[in-house]
């Protein structure tokens, strides 16, 4: 055996002291030797009126039609001067428009609304409408003698979902929600995109101490569930914040009759091979392009928390991420994963405030506490 001679082993010490330095943690590291210890980053609470439009810049519209053979709708987040916005899809049949527009360093990094809508793939013609409310106001990217405003979408499957298959949103619909929009609270349920949806539409929102807020809308409409058979409780009520589900455990006998079918829809909407859960996550903080996206991409894997199974081979989940605030550079990292990790935990509740607020329509699913009233005891005492 030969020895290795003592430079060799002194040249091979600095080797390993150099490899264990390149190494280290990257927590360990300081990227700026001075500054103050991050501060851990709290929730506040719900935000003023628990939806979207706590968000500032942010306008919600909806055109909702449950007559005439009708049973779908439109909504709108329009932010006409402009948001960065990216978005995740997982599942196997999604319905997207402009969605590669949002893919990070790419040359527009803001849009001047979102369109989320039933309808199924026809429901995507609602974003030409929003596009000619813009146009006519001159909301969009300047090119030539015009601008082009920049409107991505999604959509759900409700077709023949309790309405006629060919009564669905078109252009009139995404005209008439993007003129309706306002910063009024968003209400929760049978509304816009919920009309449709096998579950409704749900909002909600949170403060946190770093300053910025962050909120949610959802057309809920999943393959999977979200409420769990075990307890008949919705899967994200350990979501809540204060008392804003305001539920108790129902009764046996009632799981046991939803077990049996009392309260499930007769429109199709239950067990069906075509589906999609629908959703924006916005923030008033400064978000680059590529850190709306991961806000995005956390809420729609967090949305495995609220509903299961998740993410099917006809679920087309889609959600986009908005930041009405112009970027910067000045987030760091706790404060990007806190409102990263809000946006998850936002969406659960949104979907949980769907559940709880849409109610019958035609022979579409049972409202929640018309299925399991002992469990809504508390809610109808508080006037909810």
């Amino acid at each position: 055996m030969v020895m290795p001679s003592p430079t060799a082993r002194r040249a091979g010490t600095v080797l390993t002291a150099m490899v264990l330095m390149a190494v280290q943690p990257l927590q360990a590291q300081n990227p700026r030797p001075g500054a103050p210890p991050m501060q851990r980053v709290t929730v506040v609470g719900a935000g003023p009126t628990n939806s979207l439009t706590d968000v500032p810049g942010i306008k919600v519209g909806h055109h909702t039609r449950s007559d005439s053979g009708y049973r779908s709708g439109t909504t709108v987040i329009r932010t006409e001067k402009g948001a960065t916005a990216g978005y995740s899809q997982m599942g196997g049949a999604p319905g997207t428009k402009e969605t590669d527009l949002l893919k990070p360093g790419g040359q527009v990094r803001a849009v001047q609304a979102i369109v989320l809508s039933g309808g199924s793939a026809f429901g995507l013609d609602a974003a030409t409408g929003v596009m000619q409310w813009m146009e006519e106001r001159s909301f969009g990217v300047p090119v030539g003698g015009g601008v082009v405003p920049i409107v991505p979408a999604a959509i759900l499957m409700d077709l023949g979902r309790g309405g006629n298959f060919k009564k669905r949103p078109d252009a009139t619909f995404g005209y008439k929600a993007a003129d309706a929009a306002t910063t009024d609270p968003v209400q929760s349920g049978r509304i816009g995109m919920g009309m449709g949806a096998g579950w409704g539409m749900g909002t909600a929102s949170v403060l946190l101490s770093n300053g910025y807020t962050v909120a949610a809308i959802v057309g809920l409409n999943p393959a999977g569930s979200p409420v769990d058979p075990r307890t008949c409780l919705p899967y994200g009520y350990f979501l809540e914040i204060g008392d804003e589900f305001n539920l108790v455990q129902p009764k046996a006998e009632e799981c046991q009759q939803a077990a049996a079918g009392r309260g499930g829809p007769n429109d199709g909407s239950d067990n069906a091979p075509r589906n999609t859960t629908i959703a924006l996550v916005a923030t008033d903080a400064p978000l680059l392009d590529l850190e709306a996206e991961r806000m995005a991409q956390i809420a729609n894997a967090g949305l495995a928390r609220s509903i299961r199974p998740i993410h099917g081979i006809g679920d087309g989940d889609t959600v986009f991420g908005m930041a009405t605030t112009p970027p910067t550079n000045a987030m760091n990292n706790a404060d990007l994963q806190a409102i990263f990790n809000a946006g998850a935990d936002v969406l659960g509740r949104a979907v949980v405030h769907a559940v709880l607020q849409s109610k019958q329509v035609g022979n579409s699913r049972m409202a929640y506490c018309e299925q399991y009233p002992s469990a809504c005891v508390k809610r109808k005492a508080a006037g909810k």
